[in-house]
């Protein structure tokens, strides 16, 4: 390898010798990440390596939530081509983990794939790992680059890939700055499935060779199709409690000073629609205790998502807070209208077609980012409504609610749109098939 990676590896290492101590030192004192700190250092309890059976073995990383849904699809998908095969899916946050286990669960039968925690890129960890594990392939999701793991890949023998691959423009000018540790790398990794041209694109310009790369689309697109189902929107409406048609605003993955902004345009909008809903759903549930507060400050109501699963407990605040893991997909199913958020302050952007598939029409800031493939795909159908900011949220929110049938138009295009990328999932399955 290159100088580059040499000094990487130099680097993670030093890292890794004085950060871990302290950090296993804390788990052990608060009791957090001790389930999975072994695991993180590579090390999978016996019984787990047992339990992993079929072949070929396919070990996929993803990091939380957004990359495990596109797994799942890409699981699916694998399991038609290769019924046999075993599939590991590593995970790098606990919420992830949660939803994998969740999704992946199939009653009494085996689930589709064994759930675990990925290790840090620490060259003895992956080292350790992989030696366990014994995977024919390594799939690395999105933007998943770990030069020691998918170096030690490839000195294992281990084939490589980077499937329904996205570089963004933001995390493209990263890259570009350690481009010869990326191109080093890169060059080692035996085939990019990537998402769209522009992603295709930017790979190779950090290093990735040409001849390797396909586009085959957004995976993300066919568990969402596959997701929509005219029960969930009755279960969710009985959830929140929702009769007669009332409107309903929700405000999904919103980050930072959204919430405030999204408030500010909740109060216009009952001005006109007193009856109106607003469910928000933080991008980060760590924040849920300071939205709470927020909303208060402002004059409202407001009750727990978690609160409604309780015995007795109905939906009858005006707003309702989302304090649970993996249901904005359902939620968005009873929308009247739908923010996404992460894109009204400069941070790319969140998944627009999430709302898009239950055909709603789907509002979005000028920070789209890392979300540039949803974005450009609703606009050249119609199906979504960019704003430039909160007035310009409120005013459109509130010409939609007035205008039911517009509504439904955009949201049908919305819908149409991502019908017609059905298949991602298939051919980046497809992908990692024949490198087998």
């Amino acid at each position: 390898m290159n100088l580059a990676y040499t000094a990487y590896k130099f680097l993670s290492t030093s890292l890794f010798l004085l950060f871990f101590p302290p950090f296993w030192f804390y788990s052990r004192i608060s009791g957090r990440y001790s389930r999975s700190i072994s695991q993180r250092i590579g090390l999978y309890p016996d019984r787990l390596v047992r339990a992993i059976s079929g072949s070929p073995r396919i070990w996929m990383h993803a990091v939380s939530v957004g990359e495990v849904t596109s797994a799942i699809a890409i699981i699916k998908s694998l399991k038609v081509l290769m019924p046999d095969c075993a599939v590991i899916l590593s995970t790098t946050t606990e919420h992830g983990q949660t939803f994998a286990k969740n999704k992946l669960s199939t009653g009494n039968r085996r689930p589709m794939a064994t759930c675990i925690y990925a290790p840090v890129d620490f060259i003895l960890s992956a080292r350790k790992a992989l030696f366990s594990l014994k995977p024919d392939v390594l799939v690395c999701l999105e933007t998943e680059i770990w030069p020691n793991w998918l170096v030690e890949a490839h000195r294992l023998g281990i084939k490589t890939a980077i499937v329904n691959g996205r570089i963004s423009i933001r995390t493209i000018k990263g890259y570009l700055k350690i481009r010869p540790l990326m191109k080093a790398t890169l060059n080692l990794v035996d085939a990019f499935s990537m998402i769209n041209k522009a992603d295709a694109h930017r790979i190779e310009m950090i290093g990735a060779p040409g001849e390797r790369i396909e586009i085959n689309g957004n995976a993300k697109y066919d568990l969402l199709l596959n997701q929509c189902d005219a029960r969930i929107r009755t279960k969710m409406e009985n959830i929140y409690n929702i009769k007669e048609d009332k409107p309903v605003f929700v405000a999904g993955s919103t980050r930072r000073s959204e919430e405030k902004i999204i408030l500010d345009v909740y109060g216009k909008i009952i001005k006109s629609f007193p009856e109106t809903l607003l469910i928000l759903a933080p991008r980060h549930v760590e924040r849920v205790c300071y939205i709470k507060e927020l909303v208060k400050e402002q004059g409202f109501a407001c009750q727990l998502r978690s609160d409604l699963d309780k015995q007795n407990c109905l939906r009858t605040a005006p707003i309702v807070i989302v304090d649970t893991i993996g249901e904005l997909l359902n939620t968005y199913s009873i929308a009247s209208i739908v923010f996404c958020g992460g894109s009204l302050v400069p941070l790319g952007g969140q998944n627009i077609l999430e709302a898009a598939v239950w055909g709603k029409p789907v509002f979005y800031g000028p920070s789209m980012e890392d979300f540039l493939d949803a974005r450009d795909l609703l606009d050249k159908t119609g199906g979504g409504i960019q704003v430039k900011d909160g007035q310009e949220l409120a005013e459109k929110a509130i010409y939609y609610l007035a205008n039911p049938h517009e509504a439904v138009a955009i949201g049908k295009l919305a819908a149409q749109a991502v019908m017609s990328h059905k298949g991602a999932a298939g051919k980046h399955a497809d992908v990692i098939y024949r490198l087998l």
